[in-house]
């Protein structure tokens, strides 16, 4: 919200208060300033100057050479282009050294041979254009009026060093989102009184019941509608007063009409709109639905398709205006309107949101009506805007306004307990001080202590907001500084610690970890291969995504870390080994239900780990964690893995995921060239393998026995499947199992392999004997002849 410094000081004495010292205390108060601005700033020696002679410059044909008195001791010669200045014209003029806006600057020189000691300027040069001063060309040096005195600066005498303020308003306080609002606020943060006179008109002709009739068939989003009728409208343009405010405020001036109900809406936070009485069938108003497959043009050219949800004012055949967004083609003023309809509504803000949403426009008004105005401010806008029309003779008022009512809200009362918000606050305010606050917000308090927000005011509805009042008005820096007391210390959960700690297992594995966005984009899982029936495929798309690369939430972060090792590789890091602990989410059968947030963690590595060093780091979390063997067994299914090379990862029985090695062609689509080893694993099945925390025990008393078996067995069986069976066999007495040789060649037959395991073999409560050791091993080649391997001779 822009409002000049000069309008904000109509409502209350602010001459001894400069522009920063009122921008820091409405800081203070509530009403945050982003910035100021003045234009003058720019423009620097500029001033106004009167043509005394003009002849024909002598080395060319459109070329003048002007003599201009600036008020100095002798005029000045200046050389122009320009052919619409004559002899006693009052110009703007940039002297040497001056300088203008976008960084220019003017300075003595010559022109064919002609000195020239500065420049005439037009409107544009003065960053101005004819909708500001409309008694100027727009391709000419500006003229200004006759009377204006010689030698003052340009800056002064076009109004062009006022301060424009800008402020942040909050969503909550739209009273705030005109210069009254801020008038009223400046008001009360300094203490001094509010002037805000009533609106009148002086006279006025006919009756208005006579030519209007408001019918409101929708009283729920309706909440008030009042019009007015003007006669023998005068179209012409604004008086400049009028126009330089409208400036200052970002709005620019068009004509009287139309300027009105801008200043009206910049003044008291009031949308308003004209319509042309001609083309409002039987001077009816109908504010109502829209019905379904009608249709409008908007004022700004565009056939805009309706739906019930969206409301319309309409007369008795067609809708002419979306309520509370944008008029229609038929609905505003021309220079040959002779009469008009002021309209000055209050509609429901969650409509206006929506319909908004529906058309895709947003619109001053729209953005002021969907945070919820007053409905009591209808009618005093109204009668101010009937009465500017009178100030400007803009037409005849015609008598009376016609007003209908829909389901407005109730006030509300709430009590005023000083002690409560004392302790509230940590202030120790008197009960008359935030009386005198309040009152000065224009607050009703009663003498029993009952407090009635304005109307104005519908975000008070608590208590709180009533000490929010008080408090920013007496002073947050006034307001003591205190220790807090009784708060809560945030313990982290089981789970989150086990991911701390299982990011610090992989880390001191010799891992980076990465960060990555939670989206995937349209063809993510076509990149790596997902088959179009998998649960993959069911994703959450998102309403507003920033490209067709952010569409969706992710499902699987496999893309994600594939476009980190893409990035690492292409930027000639030779090798790299990563992780990422992340969510991914799964979209519920019932669209209804919020999708499922299991988390991931997914390791890759190029150039560094292997299937095998992935598999040692996966070995030494079940290890840190005290999950049990860690198995692999092979994976036969799934699009993205190097087949024979990829294996579905057990703790115990508890599938944990898959890793392998990618395939040629999925790392091809990311840009990838080298080989690339991954590893998908759930967290929650990670979390859900977790044992407990590990005991340790003292060192053993016994000795142990070794055993070592050579075996032969199929070159397809896995050596998981071989320790299963060895393990079985031995029970608690086997200490360690390892592989230490696989060979495969002339000495083996064709499809086995030969694969030697070293077995250490303990008692823990005494020393085993011979016998013992040599009868597991027995039991262990029984059962592994089961699965066809057989002891090497």
């Amino acid at each position: 919200m822009n409002a000049p410094f000069s309008w904000i000081k109509e409502y209350t004495d602010l001459e001894d208060v400069s522009v920063k010292e009122l921008c820091d205390a409405l800081t203070l108060s509530g009403s945050k300033v982003e910035r100021t601005t003045c234009e003058a700033d720019e423009i620097k020696g500029v001033v106004t100057g009167k043509v005394l002679e003009m002849h024909r410059h002598p080395n060319s044909d459109h070329l003048w050479v002007c003599s201009v008195d600036v008020a100095g001791e002798t005029p000045v010669q200046i050389v122009t282009g320009a052919q619409n200045v004559s002899v006693g014209d009052v110009v703007p003029v940039a002297l040497d050294g001056a300088s203008l806006p976008g960084g220019v600057h003017i300075n003595k020189g010559k022109l064919r041979g002609e000195i020239s000691e500065g420049m005439m300027c037009s409107l544009g040069e003065l960053n101005l254009t004819v909708h500001d001063f409309p008694e100027c060309i727009e391709d000419g040096i500006a003229i200004l009026n006759p009377d204006t005195p010689v030698g003052e600066d340009i800056t002064k005498i076009l109004g062009l060093d006022d301060v424009s303020i800008e402020f942040e308003i909050t969503s909550n306080r739209p009273d705030c989102m005109c210069v009254s609002g801020l008038g009223r606020e400046a008001a009360a943060t300094f203490r001094r009184p509010f002037r805000f006179p009533a609106p009148t008109v002086q006279k006025a002709i006919g009756d208005v019941k006579d030519l209007l009739k408001v019918i409101n068939e929708t009283p729920d989003n309706c909440l008030r509608y009042c019009g007015a009728i003007v006669q023998n409208v005068r179209v012409k343009p604004s008086p400049e007063w009028m126009r330089h405010r409208l400036r200052l405020c970002g709005v620019r001036p068009i004509n009287n009409i139309v300027d009105i109900t801008n200043y009206v809406m910049l003044e008291y936070n009031q949308p308003m709109h004209a319509f042309d009485y001609r083309n409002v069938k039987d001077g009816t108003i109908v504010i109502r639905q829209a019905k379904e497959g009608e249709h409008i043009v908007t004022l700004d050219d565009v056939d805009r398709e309706l739906n019930p949800e969206i409301m319309v004012i309409a007369d008795t055949e067609k809708p002419i205006a979306v309520a509370g967004v944008m008029g229609g083609e038929y609905s505003g003023t021309y220079d040959d309107t002779h009469t008009v309809i002021f309209e000055s509504a209050c509609f429901n803000g969650i409509n206006v949101r929506l319909t908004e949403k529906a058309l895709g426009m947003r619109t001053e008004s729209s953005i002021r009506f969907e945070k919820e105005l007053d409905p009591a401010n209808t009618r005093p806008a109204l009668m101010r805007a009937l009465q500017l029309v009178e100030e400007l003779d803009a037409g005849d008022v015609v008598y009376g306004i016609v007003e209908v009512s829909g389901n407005t809200p109730e006030r509300k009362h709430l009590p005023l307990d000083p002690d409560q918000i004392n302790r509230f606050l940590g202030t120790d305010l008197p009960g008359d001080e935030m009386v005198r606050i309040l009152r000065s917000l224009e607050f009703e308090v009663s003498d029993d202590m009952i407090v009635t927000p304005p109307t104005f005011r519908g975000d008070i509805l608590l208590m709180n907001d009533i000490a929010e009042e008080i408090a920013r008005l007496y002073g947050y820096d006034k307001i003591p500084s205190t220790i807090m007391t009784g708060v809560a210390t945030a313990i982290p959960s089981d789970r989150q610690h086990f991911e701390k700690a299982l990011a610090s297992r992989l880390v001191a594995s010799g891992l980076y970890e990465t960060k990555t966005y939670s989206f995937m984009g349209v063809k993510t899982l076509d990149l790596i291969g997902v088959p179009e029936d998998s649960p993959l495929r069911k994703v959450v798309k998102i309403s507003n995504p920033f490209g067709d690369d952010t569409a969706y939430m992710r499902t699987t972060m496999l893309p994600s870390m594939l476009e980190v090792v893409a990035k690492n590789a292409n930027a000639r890091v030779p090798s790299a080994a990563l992780f990422e602990i992340g969510v991914v989410f799964l979209a519920d059968e019932d669209e209804n239900k919020l999708p499922q947030e299991p988390k991931e963690l997914v390791i890759a590595s190029y150039n560094d780990l292997d299937f095998f060093g992935i598999k040692g780091i996966l070995e030494d979390v079940c290890d840190e964690f005290n999950m049990g063997t860690l198995r692999c067994e092979p994976l036969t299914t799934g699009n993205m893995y190097h087949p024979g090379k990829a294996a579905t990862v057990y703790a115990g029985d508890i599938e944990l995921g898959t890793m392998g090695e990618l395939l040629p062609k999925i790392a091809s689509n990311f840009n990838i060239k080298e080989k690339v080893t991954i590893a998908q694993i759930s967290v929650e099945k990670l979390f859900e393998a977790k044992g407990e925390t590990k005991r340790f025990s003292p060192l053993p008393k016994f000795p142990a026995l070794t055993r070592d078996l050579a075996l032969v067995a199929d070159l397809a069986t896995p050596s998981a499947t071989l320790e299963k069976e060895i393990r079985s066999a031995c029970g608690d007495i086997l200490e360690n199992l390892k592989v230490f040789d696989v060979y495969t060649g002339e000495k083996i037959q064709a499809g086995k392999k030969s694969i030697a395991y070293s077995l250490t073999l303990r008692h823990s409560d005494r020393t085993l004997k011979d016998e013992e050791a040599d009868a597991a091993i027995k039991r262990a080649l029984k059962r592994l002849e089961a699965v066809g391997a057989f002891i090497r001779s």
